[in-house]
């Protein structure tokens, strides 16, 4: 039996849920910005309405105003955005046990075991769309195929076209939708991955999809080197709709590798003392997530890069400590050596550390030359207050500096204010 597979993908999602919660704003040109107050920032969601007038996601948002003077602005909410994405996996939830999320605002549903109980695929997904317009007022768009890929595909290239919102795309039709289709459009195909195709003469899906894979291996050989015959398999299958991987719940949630924090700062960062204060911040991130998990780890990665992508510098760099540990000061340690030894000096704009190698926190090595569980007592404490009353409730005296970021990080989800 083919599976049923949909990718639901809810409109302008951040802008949907503002209007929803605005009525006042239903005909209005609505986008939902870094800061209004300030007029600055870039585009994160915009209405159909504001689309209308050609405002852009990701676009600043003085170029949008440059576009639609009579903008509404809304400042993001980033904790209302995860609730209300939380509720739509509940309705998803109640058609199928298989749902997973593939980001705040798509996800995909395996329904093939649903169809008995729901009926048509079809059915199943005006089901869906109207239960979560009366549940939270936001529209949602629905493709629907027998694998993942094609399923986005569908959702992104046609449903998002249609009045009804839905879209069926079988893997038998895939040379008559899919491959008409710009290579741009393929699921995995970013700019500069489109750069080389348009290059190498692959204009389409269909001009990929028709090359025999060998003679597509050599040819993405040739233009990236012999490591890309991996790539050059998944970008060939993708472009005939092939994706065996399965719709898994668990996807985001077991086998936890890594426990990682990494931020873009406000400016380039160039004095080390500077840096040496959001090192410090971000190994104590990393640390009380650990302790929160119940995990240590004993390999540190540090990274680093500028603010140049066209000129990129930086690094990242991973060192084994003795002992798994999950005590800020020591991480911190090792966290402000690695950067030393391997930072050339270059202004830095974005820093991350990341603890692997992870173990269960429970059992540790005893030291006969420092008290460590003093330190880890004194960190259990630090931590139940920060749980209690917030992050920025205690703080250390170098976060009160002019480079420190965890006050402001603390009104902060995902880089947005919360």
């Amino acid at each position: 039996m083919k599976k049923v597979i949909m990718l639901a993908d809810c409109q302008s999602f951040y802008a949907s849920v503002e209007k929803a919660a605005h009525p006042e704003y239903a005909d209005q040109p609505v986008v939902v910005a870094g800061d209004p107050a300030r007029r600055s920032g870039i585009i994160l969601a915009a209405c159909p309405v504001a689309k209308s007038f050609g405002v852009k996601t990701a676009e600043t948002l003085g170029e949008a105003l440059g576009k639609c003077p009579e903008l509404v602005v809304i400042r993001p909410r980033m904790r209302t955005y995860i609730d209300v994405s939380l509720a739509i996996t509940r309705i998803y939830e109640t058609f199928t046990d298989l749902v997973e999320p593939f980001s705040i605002d798509e996800q995909f549903l395996d329904v093939t075991g649903s169809l008995k109980y729901f009926g048509s695929p079809e059915e199943i997904a005006k089901q869906i769309q109207a239960k979560i317009m009366l549940a939270t007022g936001v529209w949602s768009r629905v493709g629907i195929s027998d694998t993942k890929i094609l399923a986005k595909t569908a959702c992104d290239n046609f449903a998002k076209k249609t009045e009804e919102g839905i879209f069926i795309l079988p893997q038998a039709e895939v040379s008559r939708h899919l491959w008409s289709l710009p290579i741009s459009k393929m699921y995995g195909v970013a700019g500069r991955m489109t750069n080389h195709f348009l290059r190498m003469g692959i204009h389409t899906i269909g001009d990929l999809a028709k090359i025999p894979l060998p003679k597509f291996k050599q040819m993405l050989s040739q233009r990236m080197g012999k490591q890309s015959h991996v790539q050059a398999q998944i970008f060939h299958e993708t472009s005939w709709g092939i994706d065996p991987s399965p719709v898994s719940p668990g996807t985001f949630g077991g086998g936890q590798k890594a426990i990682g924090h990494g931020m873009t700062l406000p400016i380039d960062y160039a004095r080390k003392e500077d840096i040496e204060v959001v090192l410090g911040e971000l190994s104590e991130e990393v640390c009380r997530r650990c302790r929160s998990k119940g995990f240590m780890g004993r390999v540190v990665s540090v990274g680093a890069s500028g603010a140049d992508y066209d000129h990129p510098t930086g690094f990242n760099r991973q060192m084994t400590l003795p002992d798994p540990t999950n005590i800020t000061k020591e991480v911190y340690a090792a966290v402000r050596s690695l950067f030393h030894r391997h930072w050339d000096g270059h202004p830095v704009r974005r820093l991350g550390v990341a603890l692997t190698g992870l173990s269960d926190a429970g059992t540790y090595q005893l030291s006969l030359f420092e008290d460590k569980e003093k330190l880890r007592q004194l960190e259990r404490t630090t931590d139940s207050i920060k749980n209690r009353y917030g992050s920025s409730a205690i703080l250390r005296a170098s976060s009160l500096m002019a480079s420190g970021q965890a006050r402001e990080r603390s009104m902060k989800i995902g880089g947005h204010y919360k």
